[in-house]
Parts: structure tokens; sequence; C-alpha cells
């Protein structure tokens, strides 16, 4: 069984928890209370095959910045949350993805999905459907409107990054050499060593 973790990131009050522990454990977190760090591993089953997948739920960005670099430097996938209702939120999810393209490498297609929650408070909505598919059109990476409250689009989000990371990180190549290693020594007898 493959395993990946994945980092979820963006600013304090946006619905990181909530997306995170819906996914996880199909709860609801009806109350507010500030993260400083949470992780979870649960195997996911995506299109059939099974996964081990670490989800590391952050603090709010602003609030504990030099450990972003940590959990960047470490991740392999990341969830970028901002809330549908709070249009500031944008900004830090802006600089969260340029961080991880420096410490990551600009050229590099990082697996990611950007995810707007809260997408059952219709009326107190700030960020527009045009906008967050301008948004993810430029930066090349999908989006989804999401309610942890509603169990709406939040699987998919995260399905679509372990998607995203089986075809970035493909199976290790150091297994495929050490099963190659050993039929070559079948096929050829004992390994020469030449001085």
């Amino acid at each position: 069984m493959r395993e990946f973790n994945a980092v979820v990131l963006g600013a304090g009050g946006v619905g990181k928890s909530a997306l995170t522990v819906r996914f996880m454990r199909n709860e609801f977190l009806e109350s507010y209370d500030p993260t400083i760090q949470e992780e979870y591993r649960e195997t996911v089953v995506v299109d059939g095959e099974p996964t081990l997948l670490e989800v590391l739920d952050t603090a709010g960005a602003e609030q504990f910045t030099a450990l972003n670099e940590i959990y960047i430097s470490a991740g392999r996938g990341f969830v970028l949350v901002f809330s549908l209702t709070l249009e500031a939120s944008l900004r830090e999810v802006t600089n969260l993805r340029q961080q991880i393209l420096r410490i990551k490498g600009e050229n590099s297609r990082v697996p990611m999905v950007l995810v707007g929650t809260k997408l059952d408070l219709t009326n107190e909505r700030e960020v527009s459907p045009a906008y967050v598919a301008e948004l993810s059109g430029r930066w090349k990476i999908p989006v989804y409107e999401t309610s942890a409250k509603r169990d709406w689009d939040v699987t998919e989000a995260f399905e679509d990054l372990v998607r995203q990371m089986r075809q970035y990180y493909p199976i290790e190549e150091r297994r495929k050499k050490k099963g190659r290693k050993r039929r070559d020594r079948i096929r050829g007898g004992c390994p020469c060593i030449i001085m």
C-alpha cells in the first residue's frame, strides 16, 4: 500500500479542521477551537486502490509562519483552504501557494487543491464563483467549493489530491532496483567485483 502525507494550510478560522475531520472521521465540528497542529492517519480507497493517507491540519498560517516552512518541506500534497465567506482569506492562500512553489521549486507541478469552505452560508458569501474559477485557471490547480457541515465535495477534494500524488510520485525506483538485483543474482550467479 502506498503512503502519502498531505498538509492543510490556510488562514485561521476558515474551516481547515472542520474540512479535515469531515473527511477523516466523517464528523462535523460544531465549535471553533483554534488548532496548533493535528495529525490524522487513515486508509482511504480512491479508484479502488487503498492508500495510507496522513493529513496534517495546521494552525492559521499567520499565527505560526515559522512552522509553515517545515510543513511545506515535508509535505507531498497540499490543501489550500479559504473561506467563501471571507474574501481576505484568499490573500493568505496566495501567499502560501507562493511559499510552496519557492520551497518545492517554481517549475514543479506540486500536488495541490484549492478549497473554498462554508458553501452552505450562501447569504454570507464574499467570493464569487467566477473569481474562484479564474484563480483555478490561472494557477492550474483544481478548485472545490465545499461545506463540511453538509458534507458537500469534501471527499472529492481529498480524492483529487490523492490522485495527483499518485501521479506525481511514482512508485519508488529503489523498490524496482531491489527486485532487479535479485533477479540478476539468480540469473548470473555470484556478483563479481573488478579492481
